[in-house]
């Protein structure tokens, strides 16, 4: 199902574009800061993952599993304004950083990537056990966004033992669309941000893992369609780019989807082409969109009272989650 009415955002005046929704609520985002408890799990190839528990939240009515984007951390502020939104509703936000994103490179070969699933599910597994009493939800942005709804996918009716309600926020329902939109226009801005850190993270693993991939065509690399052609695919066992693009892009898992997920997606998102949203997502009707014509990519920046700026994804997402568990306990 598709809520296509526009009025349901309303864009910060003059700042309607695209690119100045994504550029402005960044800004915004980045004047907050954290407060967390570190936790980190062990995996069993010898890994580990960080996660970041709100401290703000003593007494938690119900928790909510957060995960990021691309290179992004339990830091991002759009991490850290989920958290206060959740917040206000009692909700405890529990972060997780995807191996590599936590400030320690992580001890495998692997990292993590659009569609890898095992470490949410061990730790949808651990909150299972460490809040048995608790209602549970999952909250996605962009590439954890898309590696959330190919695991509610992939586990069908057995993720309903692990939460009740999830919520993704401008997610890639076709991987190799949004590399396409990397590498044209403003695109290419973005790309160049995310490529530094892969850069350096990459050369990282090729010192401690000699041989494991082609640091020349690393070194070549100017898209990011290229750095997972040279880097991604070959580390996690893909074919090539094209199988990992095709394995993972979430899109095709909608409709093995049985937890109630809300997907909140801008047809102007700059990195996720506005036409291969509705299709996708009225194929299943767990799964109901939040269509929006305005907003960026992880943009969303609303007017608040006051004229002051609103970060409304991340409000409304907390919204969902509330309105949900409150209505179905896991």
């Amino acid at each position: 199902m598709v809520d296509s009415n526009s009025s349901v955002f309303e864009p910060y005046p003059g700042l309607r574009s695209p690119h100045a929704q994504t550029l402005a609520a960044r800004a915004l985002r980045a004047t907050l800061r954290s407060s967390y408890s570190r936790i980190r799990l062990f995996t069993i190839d010898e890994d580990f993952i960080d996660l970041d528990m709100d401290d703000v939240i003593e007494a938690p009515r119900a928790v909510c599993l957060i995960l990021h984007g691309l290179e992004g951390s339990s830091s991002s502020g759009y991490v850290l304004s989920a958290c206060r939104s959740l917040a206000r509703h009692g909700i405890l936000g529990v972060a997780m950083n995807f191996r590599s994103c936590s400030g320690e490179p992580n001890r495998t070969l692997g990292s993590y990537h659009a569609g890898r699933t095992d470490d949410i599910r061990l730790v949808l597994d651990w909150l299972v056990t460490r809040f048995p009493d608790s209602r549970r939800a999952v909250l996605g942005f962009s590439l954890g966004g898309n590696a959330l709804l190919k695991y509610l996918g992939e586990a069908g009716e057995t993720a309903k033992r692990q939460v009740a309600v999830a919520t993704a926020i401008s997610v890639s329902f076709d991987l190799d669309s949004s590399a396409d939109a990397m590498e044209r226009g403003m695109g290419r801005i973005y790309a160049r941000h995310f490529l530094r850190s892969l850069r350096r993270k990459a050369r990282e693993k090729a010192g401690r893992f000699p041989g494991a991939f082609d640091v020349g065509a690393l070194d070549r690399a100017r898209t990011v369609r290229a750095f997972d052609e040279a880097v991604t695919a070959p580390i996690h066992g893909f074919r090539d780019v094209d199988d990992y693009y095709g394995s993972c892009s979430s899109g095709q898992f909608l409709d093995r989807i049985r937890v109630p997920t809300v997907v909140i997606q801008s047809r102007d998102d700059p990195l996720v082409p506005g036409h291969t949203i509705p299709k996708i997502i009225e194929r299943n009707g767990v799964v109901r969109g939040v269509i929006t014509d305005d907003g960026g990519h992880v943009g969303f920046l609303a007017r608040g009272r006051r004229l002051e700026p609103d970060l409304w994804a991340e409000a409304h997402a907390a919204r969902v989650i509330r309105d949900r568990l409150a209505q179905h306990g896991t």
